[in-house]
């Protein structure tokens, strides 16, 4: 097909503000009489809270109040999410968790008031299960003994619904709180068959989302209308609303929420402040602001979660998988919502294996509750069946993308649920990498290269959206989706495109959860697919409109009418023709005898449009350091259809950036008291420009049956194979397999038989 607007690279309509400092985040907004808030985490993993030196704090100038849990008449005995939790009731269960709040006339005041309260703080310290392994023995005693009910926070991104497999122990209370299993086959006979089988334990840390902008709301409570306003950070105004409503009593209709510029989110800015920030202003009846620090996004946010993989991966000589037995352990922190369904999914998912059987557990522990990164639970899959088929291939003696070629999964093929894959392109983007010149140059000598293929199984959720046509011939999308990684730019290109005019005369209009359509969060790679197939369709309404009022002007038939650069002109007579902006004019004002020109959409798609990438990494190895180095990288990756290439090749940069992180650097460590080690950005290594190398993409378009024009989500897969092709690239180079993320210089001259030099 021929389009005039989509697949061209254009700039990004929030780029200039963001760039120039213009952009008001959260934090940066001012009200009348405005409040601020500052957090006591507790510091220990597990303890009793004996005593609040409340008056200590109050005695401070400009402090207003201090609240514990029970001068909040809100909240949930037992909630069952990080996001419906406001302060603890008696118990922590995590070094971190919100035990009181300091509200202040300044944050100045807010932060004397706060260090007063923890000087005085007093606890009685509790055992503390740490160990996600530990916490699954039944014997262990219960990190959330009167749990409630379960999160489905961890599968928000991919909207997946799993059975739970209760491994026939009934209800019986455990930290084990959530089972999945995916079987075919008769594994033991498979395992037998097989000429070779690789076992492996792998282990992934947990892992932060290390965004610029800190956690941010502002509340305001208006008591004559019962009416709450919050103007916050968040990926999904609808699902926050909703929440903060659940949580503090209210209708939804009583719950607004402006969703203002996120400063970095990946899948942990849904819901977290805001019930908190919203509960303070309706007792205190002024607006507060509550804004995270740095120490607090480490100790209080909701990271990435640990994960313990045992994998034993067989094949023929051939290079025919044949068996796939895998037990994944993720350690969900003390509250449900851990991606192991997700994880346990794509785990069997990448290739054709006749005999499967993955199980994986949710498991409790004295940490921070986890959230969702970018393809939650994907990444640590990914290492371990990555690096397993790797190792396999090499010691089978086969090319290790030739080996992958022979066994990838097609449309059509079983997932590990019993549901047919739709039509993917993984074997197209590994052909892609096969050609690649990083791949056909491998090279010896401390310089591995090695390659990883991953994908995302792109989320769902219904969207609605509305297109309106102004009398100046420009056009208003109007949606409620939460712009966090250019989709807007996109949005206003497929309207622009349906509509026949020029993306300069298509604006997005920020809308709040009183006048947006209704949007699913942004997260899961699902905006543009879900939100802009609504997109596409109610400018396909606003275009009947306008073709159909045209038709009568011009006095044509609508089917020989074409609109082209913003011109509605009858095909092959270009002089019979009338502007857009013409037609918008007749629509509207006294006596105006035409109906306004306002397209509308509703979507629900409900099959996915899964997406994968095939990545190679060129690295090299200090054996006396034990220091890695990516030199070089390419990516091949299916997008369905690129409708903003120069935003899609940005969103791959990124996700190679932050898994170079998980592959070499990130790691929060806690100590076996749970207490966390790496808590600020000193302790914490993130990837600098200088970690990352140059960068060759290569687009794939395998277009997707309902997506807009083809599209797919491209977010979360560039993420998904970095750690595995780096970790394959290592032992290409040094011919040991490192089994543990990261892979730190002590692991490397370990692995190598030394010790590190100073």
């Amino acid at each position: 097909m021929e389009f005039s607007v989509v697949g061209r690279s254009l700039p990004r309509i929030d780029g200039e503000d963001k760039i120039t400092g213009r952009t008001r985040f959260a934090a940066d907004r001012e009200a009348r009489g405005l409040l601020h808030a500052r957090l006591l985490l507790s510091p220990y993993a597990h303890a009793r809270i004996r005593r609040l030196p409340t008056a200590a704090a109050l005695a401070v100038p400009g402090v207003v109040r201090v609240f514990a849990a029970d001068d909040l008449p809100f909240g949930e005995e037992s909630p069952n999410a990080r996001g419906r939790c406001l302060l603890a009731r008696g118990e922590v269960r995590y070094a971190g968790e919100p035990v009181a709040v300091v509200v202040a006339e300044s944050d100045a005041a807010a932060a004397d008031g706060l260090e007063r309260l923890t000087a005085g703080a007093e606890y009685d310290p509790l055992p503390a299960v740490v160990d996600p392994e530990a916490a699954a023995d039944p014997a262990a005693p219960l990190v959330q003994p009167q749990l409630a009910g379960k999160s489905s926070e961890g599968s928000l991104h991919a909207a997946l619904k799993v059975e739970d497999d209760d491994g026939g122990k009934g209800a019986r209370a455990s930290n084990v709180t959530s089972r999945v299993r995916f079987a075919r086959g008769d594994i033991a006979a498979g395992l037998r068959e097989a000429d070779l089988v690789i076992g492996r334990r792998f282990r992934t840390s947990t892992v932060h989302q290390a965004y610029i902008e800190p956690h941010a709301t502002i509340a305001e409570y208006d008591p004559a209308e019962r009416r709450l306003t919050l103007w916050t950070a968040t990926q999904g105004l609808f699902y926050v609303r909703e929440n903060v409503a659940s949580v503090l009593g209210l209708p939804q209709s009583s719950v607004r929420v402006v969703p203002l510029p996120v400063g970095g989110g990946f899948g942990a800015k849904i819901l977290l402040l805001e019930p908190l920030a919203g509960a303070l202003a309706m007792v205190l009846a002024r607006p507060v602001r509550l804004v995270l620090t740095r120490s607090d996004e480490f100790r209080t946010g909701t990271p990435a979660p640990q994960s313990i993989m045992d994998l034993r991966l067989g094949a023929r000589r051939d290079g025919s998988l044949i068996a796939l037995e895998a037990r994944l352990v993720f350690d969900a922190g003390a509250l449900p919502g851990a991606p192991v369904s997700i994880a346990a999914l794509l785990l069997g998912g990448s290739y054709r294996i006749p005999h499967l059987d993955v199980q994986g557990y949710e498991v409790l522990t004295h940490k921070p509750p986890n959230g969702a990164y970018r393809a939650p639970g994907a990444t640590q899959s990914t290492f371990a069946l990555e690096s397993a088929v790797d190792e396999l291939a090499r010691a089978l003696g086969h090319d290790p993308i030739e080996l992958r070629l022979r066994n990838a999964s097609q449309g059509g093929d079983p997932m590990p649920n019993g549901e047919p894959w739709p039509r993917i392109g993984l074997r197209e983007v590994l052909q892609a990498a096969r050609e690649d010149p990083l791949w056909r140059s491998r090279a010896p000598a401390r310089r591995g290269v090695g390659a990883a293929v991953g994908g995302w199984l792109g989320g769902l959720e219904p969207a609605s959206a509305c297109v309106r046509l102004n009398t100046d011939g420009t056009v208003q999308v109007i949606v409620g989706s939460v712009d966090i990684s250019g989709t807007a730019t996109g949005l206003t290109q497929i309207a622009a495109e349906v509509l026949g005019i020029p993306a300069a005369r298509v604006r997005l209009a920020a809308a709040d959860s009183d006048t947006a359509p209704a949007s699913g969060m942004s997260g899961g790679s699902k905006i543009t697919y879900t939100v802009g197939g609504a997109v596409e369709r109610a400018a396909a309404d606003a275009r009947r409109q306008l073709i159909r009022l045209a038709a009568r002007r011009l006095e044509a038939a609508e089917g020989d009418l074409e609109i082209v650069d913003g011109m509605v002109r009858v095909r092959g007579v270009p002089s019979r023709a009338m502007a857009v902006a013409d037609l918008a004019r007749l629509t509207s004002g006294f006596g105006a005898g035409q109906p306004p020109i306002f397209g509308v959409a509703s979507e629900a798609i409900v099959q996915r449009a899964p997406a994968f990438g095939a990545h190679i990494a060129r690295v090299q190895v200090d054996p006396d350091s034990g220091s890695v180095r990516v030199l070089e990288y390419a990516v091949a990756q299916d997008v369905g259809r690129a409708i903003n290439p120069a935003a899609v090749r940005g969103q791959i940069h990124g996700g190679v950036a932050q898994g170079i992180g998980w592959a070499l650097l990130e790691r929060m460590a806690y100590d076996d008291h749970g207490s966390l080690a790496t808590g600020s950005l000193l302790d914490y290594a993130l990837p600098r420009s200088s970690d990352v190398p140059p960068i060759r993409v290569t687009l794939i378009e395998v277009p997707s049956q309902q997506g807009p024009f083809g599209a797919k989500g491209v977010g979360e897969p560039p993420v998904v194979p970095v750690s595995g092709a780096i970790a394959n690239a290592i032992t290409d180079a040094i011919g040991v397999r490192l089994e543990q993320l990261p892979i730190i210089p002590e692991a490397v001259v370990a692995a190598l038989g030394g010790t590190r030099r100073p």
